[in-house]
């Protein structure tokens, strides 16, 4: 049992990252979305361009997938982790989780600001547009870490 102990926590790091990114963007893509509903009544004109500003808090979910196919494919067939291993691909796991988590749900307000506006008239897209790549930024950080940790 003791020698299944680093792949175990492995494992249960690389699902937290994956859960809780995807409730993340889960929670994200949804704030975005009821911006969305509420502006198009003021502005109906405004979906597409809220659409694709509504999408922006779904990429740090993808992050995480991408981060857990990449050490899932890392970690097979492997006979043997070090307890060292697993701890950096534990922590790194659950730091891309959290960073998800609280990038998106950033991200989106910053989004469903710059929805509202849209739905008053003003023409903010490409502004918004810009400023929500910031919190973005920090989410591939993390994601960048998970390459460092991998065995």
């Amino acid at each position: 049992m003791e020698t299944n102990l680093p792949f175990i926590l492995a494992y249960v790091g690389m699902a937290v990252m994956l859960t809780v990114s995807c409730i993340g963007s889960a929670i994200g893509v949804t704030i975005g979305g009821n911006a969305t509903i509420a502006s198009l009544k003021k502005n109906p004109d405004i979906f597409g361009s809220s659409m694709i500003l509504c999408a922006l808090p779904s990429t740090q979910g993808l992050y995480g997938f991408a981060g857990f196919f990449l050490m899932l494919n890392s970690l097979k067939g492997m006979e043997t982790l070090s307890m060292n291993a697993a701890l950096a691909i534990f922590a790194a796991s659950v730091s891309m989780g959290l960073v998800g988590l609280y990038s998106s749900v950033k991200q989106s307000s910053l989004v469903a600001n710059g929805i509202n506006e849209m739905g008053n008239g003003q023409d903010v897209f490409g502004k918004t547009m810009i400023l929500a790549v910031f919190p973005e930024l920090y989410a591939i950080l993390a994601f960048a870490a998970t390459f460092l940790a991998l065995p």
